[in-house]
């Protein structure tokens, strides 16, 4: 599959996720899908940001948006992490790595002076006809959701 690009009809991708949920992207039509990619479950940086989503729930919900976390993480660690942080959304497991390869986020990082594979911290806003409208990649936690709203917000009311 081709990485995707701003502009372009997203393909109806489909993921286990939490809940015992399937997500499948056309099931969302009519929203904009705020999509969240993230390291690893239960680390500081990616508990910050699931948290930061979870806080301001009632806010993308206002603006027609639905949230979702996704990385490599099983299904069980999802579960974990969503139940102990109460996060409101469901997580998927992208254990294939299948969509973290269409939205081009795997990359070559430097851990502790080693050199792993892992998930560049990233997030899509997908519009309520399924294309791809905005990303931030190489994302900082910091203020980083009072971005997302900000676009979210000009976009609603154009």
């Amino acid at each position: 599959m081709e990485p995707i690009s701003i502009g372009v009809t997203l393909p109806d991708f489909e993921s286990a996720c939490t809940d015992n949920k399937n997500f499948k992207l056309s099931n969302y039509r009519g929203k904009y899908v705020v999509l969240y990619f993230y390291p690893k479950d239960s680390t500081p940086g990616c508990t910050l940001e699931g948290q930061a989503f979870r806080n301001n729930i009632e806010k993308f919900t206002a603006l027609n948006a639905v949230i979702f976390g996704i990385s490599r993480d099983t299904l069980r660690a999802h579960e974990n992490f969503k139940c102990k942080q109460a996060f409101p959304f469901d997580l998927l497991s992208d254990e294939d790595e299948k969509i973290c390869e269409l939205f081009d986020v795997i990359k070559m990082k430097n851990i502790y002076g080693k050199q792993v594979r892992g998930i560049e911290r990233s997030t899509f806003i997908i519009d309520p006809q399924g294309i791809l409208i905005n990303e931030w990649r190489k994302v900082k936690v910091k203020n980083h959701i009072e971005e997302i709203l900000e676009y979210l917000t000009v976009t609603t009311q154009q």
